[in-house]
């Protein structure tokens, strides 16, 4: 159970300020990454769109170099009618043509493998001069004829032949992106004759053309000028037109794979079936999650050849950014709620300390150190409730001063009275027979003789009572001094038992003793007179007689006289008050044996009690002093 000042106000302040601080920290941070998901997807749409209008511009740009070379007069020229000296100068311009075509690069890398241009009947008549191609390899485009290829018939129909990424028989077989083409076909218009078509230029675009667009795919920063490094896995890939086989990708080994069998993501190419562009359903390939977009190319109604280009980022990256923000965030709110719980503990504690102290000062004016005080160290509500608190004290303590003296004077008038009471008992008979001796003297009685004896043993024992009055009363005053020894208890008690022997004789009384050889450190004259009150005080109880059992055992570190009788015993009301000063049960004596038991036996370190006898009837007083080695 929570009990401390400071802990609650901890507690409060956790409650009211860090719990509000946390949830707010946390929404901030679900929303960055709420925002930034948006901001990803976002992008990478209109990276998308932007790749496939630039694969769009590239695949047309390439036919249009392929349609200019093919509307070339030089190479119409060389198809018609020409004599020999005129053939040949053209087609050595022709060649020169085809070579400056196919060595154009872009980015260090070229464009074109093979530029071929084939006469009507599908056969070729002019290539590109290429230097690594052999005898066998040229005999082989010699045979070979075209007439039948789709390509072929489109270009001769005044379309363009476009054939998709492939790897061609007549470059060398493999798997990298330079060994894969697309085929670019265009009409030789035939200028004698306008409107007819004799002959086709084709040419072998090479495929790296358009993976190097794939793998340069500019991050928003490089446009925006904002650096980030959440598109930093960013990378593109590229499908056919039926949206399940990809010819592009930064892996070459999946070029051909099936998106739905091999990479089992057919909800992918689902989403690009279903949609011109749009974003993937969030997905993970090769143990990492992802999130892209895609956009579908033109299509071959357009001029192109229907290609979906897709486009995806890493989520580790898309929330790279978030997860940065988002430990800053805590680490900040994690130092600005620590700064607050030490002020409020440091405020705690330097407002709790007075209340602590107050408390303290209270405990220690409850114990009965009255002249405690509490420093006053502000003027706010703790210290005018310091300063009541001395004021309080420094009352207390002066109505203590006269208590005590009001109890001290009150005290000495019980006293007095007591002892003019308790004097003036045996003065009256002292006085009656001083006057009866006077008068027998006066009157020169013959029994004068008589007379003096018995007033003189009268006055003795009214003497000897006054006496014993004031021994009581000096006893009880612990004006006696005490000489303290090591006091074997088997002794004493056979002494005690020995002056008590004769009166218990005379009243049918049975002592009977169970002593152990034990021994106390204490005043022999102190103990001996507490055991002497107590046998008197068990003898008077039964005046009927009976028996008193004396015991001396060990009980642990202590040694426990009990003296038990037989009598009438103690009512709970009489025991309540059995060691107070004057308080008796009988008709005589001064009310303060008990009163002096106790305090004597406390003087000697012990206890002292009366309770009512185990057997039910009569009183078991039981003294408990510490045992001497």
């Amino acid at each position: 159970m929570i009990r401390r000042l400071s802990t609650k106000w901890l507690l409060t302040v956790l409650a009211a300020v860090v719990v509000p601080f946390v949830c707010f920290a946390w929404f901030v941070s679900w929303r960055l990454e709420q925002r930034e998901s948006e901001v990803v997807r976002y992008y990478l749409l209109s990276l998308a769109t932007e790749l496939a209008h630039e694969m769009d511009e590239a695949l047309q740009q390439r036919v249009s170099d392929v349609s200019l070379l093919a509307a070339n007069p030089v190479v119409s020229w060389v198809l018609g009618d020409l004599d020999q000296v005129n053939s040949a100068t053209f087609d050595a311009q022709v060649i020169t043509n085809f070579d400056r075509l196919v060595e154009r690069e872009r980015d260090g890398r070229r464009i074109y493998d093979l530029v071929v241009l084939l006469d009507e009947r599908g056969e070729a008549r002019l290539w590109n001069d290429r230097k690594d191609l052999d005898s066998a390899w040229v005999t082989a485009l010699l045979e070979r004829c075209w007439s039948e290829a789709d390509w072929f018939r489109a270009a001769m129909s005044g379309q363009v032949g476009l054939v998709d990424q492939h790897a061609s028989d007549l470059l060398p077989a493999g798997n990298r992106p330079d060994d894969r083409c697309i085929l670019v076909a265009c009409g030789v218009p035939d200028l004698a004759r306008p409107g007819r078509i004799h002959g086709v230029v084709f040419a072998l675009v090479n495929w790296t053309h358009f993976q190097d667009r794939l793998n340069r795919i500019p991050a928003p920063s490089e446009r925006t000028g904002i650096v980030t490094d959440v598109y930093a896995s960013r990378y593109g890939w590229m499908w056919r037109s039926d949206a399940d086989t990809i010819i592009a990708h930064k892996d070459p080994t999946l070029y051909d794979k099936s998106v739905s069998r091999d990479t089992g993501l057919p909800q992918l190419a689902q989403a690009a079936a279903g949609a011109e562009a749009g974003l993937y359903p969030d997905y993970e390939f090769r143990g990492m999650k992802k999130h892209a977009a895609f956009r579908h190319c033109r299509g071959p109604e357009q001029g192109g050849l229907g290609w979906i280009v897709g486009v995806g980022v890493d989520d580790k990256d898309t929330y790279a950014s978030v997860v940065e923000l988002r430990g800053i965030l805590f680490v900040a709110s994690a130092l600005a709620l620590g700064v607050v719980l030490l002020l409020t503990f440091w405020v705690a504690r330097r407002t709790t300390e007075p209340i602590r102290l107050l408390e303290e000062r209270t405990r220690r004016l409850a114990e009965g150190d009255l002249e405690s005080k509490v420093e006053v160290h502000s003027r706010d509500e703790l210290g005018e409730l310091a300063a009541s608190f001395n004021r309080m004290s420094a009352d207390l303590l002066e109505s203590r001063k006269r208590l005590v003296k009001a109890e001290k004077d009150a005290a000495w008038r019980e006293m007095a009275k007591q002892v003019a009471h308790e004097i003036k008992n045996p003065l009256t008979p002292i006085s009656l027979s001083a006057t009866l001796l006077k008068r027998a003297k006066d009157e020169r009685s013959p029994e004068f003789d008589g007379i003096f004896e018995r007033t003189i043993e009268l006055i003795q024992r009214q003497v000897e009572s006054m006496r014993r009055i004031a021994s009581d009363f000096s006893a009880f005053a612990g004006t006696q001094k005490r000489d303290p020894e090591r006091i074997a208890l088997p002794a004493l008690v056979r002494e005690v038992v020995d002056l008590e022997t004769a009166w218990a004789s005379e009243r049918r009384v049975n002592i009977v003793s169970a002593v152990e050889d034990l021994a106390v450190h204490a005043d022999r004259g102190e103990l001996r007179r507490v055991l002497i009150n107590l046998f008197s005080n068990a003898i008077e109880a039964m005046p009927e007689g009976g028996r008193i059992r004396v015991s001396v055992q060990a009980l642990g570190s202590g040694v426990v006289i009990e003296v038990e009788d037989e009598g009438i015993g103690l009512s709970p009301e009489a025991r309540e008050h059995l060691f107070e000063p004057y308080f008796t049960t009988r008709s005589h004596g001064t009310g303060l044996g008990l009163a002096i038991c106790h305090q004597l036996v406390e003087g000697m370190g012990g206890t002292i009690e009366l309770v009512p006898a185990p057997a039910g009837k009569g009183t078991l007083a039981r003294i408990t002093l510490p045992v001497c080695p």
